[in-house]
């Protein structure tokens, strides 16, 4: 049986704030641009260059982040799931728009810097709660640190150094 996938991946810079609101039922939700660049050598060896630009939403928790950290300028990595979004117009003209429903974001640049970062300057933010997290937010005790297949331990959001 075939699978489908459904994966974005990109590196680029934010074209504009976060823009978090709030659905009727509670949920967080936040949406931006994202420039990502391109360049290339034509045949005569000129370089060229473009820029393709991106929609991203976040939901949940990860909305709460980006909004916080996050700001025009700003350069991170987001992946997640294409979807495109269809209706009518005004006017009667059908109308679409392709973003990026990102459930991870990574910061490239350093705490507080508006472009750039050098190696090394990244931080990751998970998009979901630890299982320590949940189990303590739906009243359990979990007193064991979540640990990965290596024995690393999943930092908490507090712990986060930004």
């Amino acid at each position: 049986m075939a699978k489908d996938l459904n994966k974005a991946m990109i590196i680029g810079n934010l074209t504009r704030d976060p823009e978090a609101k709030t659905t009727p039922n509670g949920q967080q939700v936040a949406s931006f641009g994202v420039a990502t660049n391109r360049q290339w050598k034509n045949q005569q060896g000129e370089k060229q260059e473009a820029a393709e630009f991106h929609n991203v939403v976040v939901w949940g928790k990860l909305a709460e982040i980006c909004s916080q950290y996050l700001a025009k300028g700003r350069r991170a990595y987001f992946e997640g799931r294409l979807q495109t979004d269809t209706w009518e117009a005004q006017d009667g003209s059908k109308r679409s728009r392709t973003q990026i429903v990102a459930d991870d974001m990574i910061l490239l640049d350093s705490r507080g810097a508006g472009q750039g970062g050098g190696p090394g300057a990244g931080s990751q933010v998970p998009a979901q709660p630890t299982e320590a997290e949940a189990s303590q937010a739906a009243g359990g005790k979990d007193d064991k640190a979540k640990k990965d297949d290596k024995g690393a331990e999943d930092p908490a959001l507090d712990d986060i150094p930004f």
